[in-house]
């Protein structure tokens, strides 16, 4: 039995295995019996849409690359055990060799219900536009056409862009919807 409080700690894993150290600590938990010490394993993740091809694509993208967030108690057999699990490099510490580092309870708390709110905020769209970029339209009356960003306005997830039709600079505004990367 344990004696020691759990805490929230931060386990660095190979970045795009998260989800597989995740699953093989839960793993651990059920087939050796670390229910007292070891509560939550968490890999914080937030729901985007995507532009293929002009469609849709609702897709889970890892918030934290390579972090996994663990709620246990540092007792020796279960801080080997989370360490030998394939893909765990090392506890966040506070130096090369240093004892693991609790989060502080804001910490805690801000990523539980950042969690929250990413997984029910679905109109994230992950593309980064940046001024005087080169842009195809993929949807409306000049699909197809190539054209220079001019002005970005986030809050309505529009920005205006200048395309160059008969030779002539049209300005367009647009939806982040409309348009995708060269």
């Amino acid at each position: 039995m344990s004696n020691l409080e759990r805490k929230w700690y931060v386990l660095k894993t190979i970045s795009g295995q998260e989800n597989k150290v995740k699953l093989y600590i839960e793993n651990e938990i059920i087939n050796n019996g670390f229910k007292e010490c070891i509560g939550q394993v968490l890999v914080p993740i937030e729901k985007v849409i995507q532009m293929r091809r002009g469609k849709k694509i609702h897709r889970e993208k890892v918030y934290y690359p390579g972090y996994v967030m663990i709620e246990t108690n540092l007792e020796v057999e279960t801080i080997h055990a989370i360490k030998n699990v394939p893909g765990v490099i090392n506890f966040l510490s506070d130096g090369k060799g240093g004892s693991a580092i609790p989060m502080r309870k804001e910490e805690v708390n801000k990523m539980l219900g950042k969690m929250d709110q990413l997984s029910e905020n679905y109109e994230n769209i992950s593309i980064s536009f940046i001024i005087g970029e080169t842009i195809k339209v993929i949807d409306g009356p000049f699909s197809g056409f190539n054209g220079t960003i001019e002005k970005i306005n986030e809050e309505k997830r529009k920005l205006e862009l200048a395309v160059l039709i008969f030779g002539r600079k049209t300005p367009l505004e647009l939806n982040f919807t409309q348009i995708e990367k060269i």
